[in-house]
């Protein structure tokens, strides 16, 4: 029984990732299904592997240092065929994965003594943040916890309207004002409503106008400030909610939001929708941030926690691809 679940669970994940995966076998297909007694030109088939990395949007900087590495260790170690190489260069995708901490978000909010655990969502208008707030409200409610949201994005009325959607879809108490409000005020009456209620956690929707940088900075640093006066070290907990179609301009809005906020973690979202899917790489590999969640359809419950090393065999075909090269899609 836990065999076929842990199988099932692959495929799934498998399937959610199908544009991103097949655009990489696709690339990937003509290196390494050969007869394995054929002599491979390294240099050439790092070529090709860089530029397959590339067009995946896995970023200059990490695949630089891939392929470094993978040509260190073709050099150190003795590889028999193109299936030792495959492995190689498995195992060099996860590195990023392997040298930073993902302790799951249920984990932290219990192993954290004081009620509650707050939760500031950022992110950039039109990233699927109040969505993914929604989501995320119920995967954690699924858990357990008890929650609220408070609506701090006042700029958009759409963004109120939605949250005020998603609350009452979860079941989930909503605090808001009206448009245009003060973004603070909001989250210190969600704090206070929270802390009155016993809440587990608080999850806060922020506004996402980067094109006015220092108004946004004020904004957040405001209403980080302004939550303290309620728990002094509010916010537990910063995440950023990124759009994985945008490819590259996600690496941008990492380097924007980190110069207002120190982020704790992303949600990538759509990632089922594109082929675009190294970006996680080379975001985690650059940034040092832990990727939390992923968001891979519009139901309530297409919000999955993120696994770097299953999303890394994802891309790849099972050991013995050579054997069976219908593996490759």
């Amino acid at each position: 029984m836990f065999f076929l679940k842990k199988k099932k669970i692959k495929e799934a994940f498998d399937q959610e990732l199908k544009k991103t995966r097949e655009s990489f076998f696709s690339r990937m297909k003509n290196i390494f299904l050969r007869k394995s007694t054929l002599k491979i030109d390294i240099e050439k088939f790092l070529d090709h592997i860089e530029e397959i990395l590339l067009s995946s949007d896995i970023g200059t900087k990490t695949t630089i240092k891939i392929i470094n590495n993978l040509e260190n260790r073709i050099k150190k170690e003795k590889y028999e065929d193109d299936q030792k190489l495959y492995e190689f260069l498995k195992e060099e995708m996860k590195v990023p994965f392997m040298d930073i901490k993902n302790e799951g978000l249920e984990r932290t909010i219990k192993k954290y003594k004081k009620k509650p655990y707050v939760i500031m969502i950022i992110g950039v208008n039109g990233v699927g943040k109040t969505t993914t707030i929604g989501k995320l409200a119920f995967f954690l409610k699924k858990k357990g916890f008890n929650l609220i949201i408070g609506a701090s994005d006042t700029f958009r009325a759409a963004a109120i309207r939605q949250l005020e959607i998603w609350s009452k879809k979860v079941n989930i108490p909503l605090i808001k004002q009206h448009m245009y409000a003060d973004p603070a005020s909001v989250a210190y009456d969600t704090l206070q409503s929270a802390k009155s209620k016993n809440m587990d956690v608080v999850l806060i929707d922020t506004a996402g106008r980067l094109q006015n940088k220092i108004g946004l900075m004020e904004e957040l640093s405001k209403i980080s400030r302004v939550m303290k006066k309620v728990i002094p070290e509010a916010p537990h907990e910063i995440m950023l909610v990124l759009d994985s179609t945008t490819g590259q301009n996600a690496f941008e809005q990492v380097k924007k939001f980190s110069f207002f906020v120190k982020i704790s973690s992303i949600i990538l979202t759509k990632l089922e929708g594109t082929a675009k899917g190294g970006v996680v790489i080379g975001i985690v590999d650059q940034f040092k941030i832990p990727i939390k969640y992923i968001g891979i359809g519009e139901k309530i419950q297409d919000l999955k926690e993120f696994d770097g090393k299953k999303f890394i065999d994802s891309f790849f075909l099972s050991t013995n691809h050579q054997k069976n090269k219908k593996d490759i899609i």
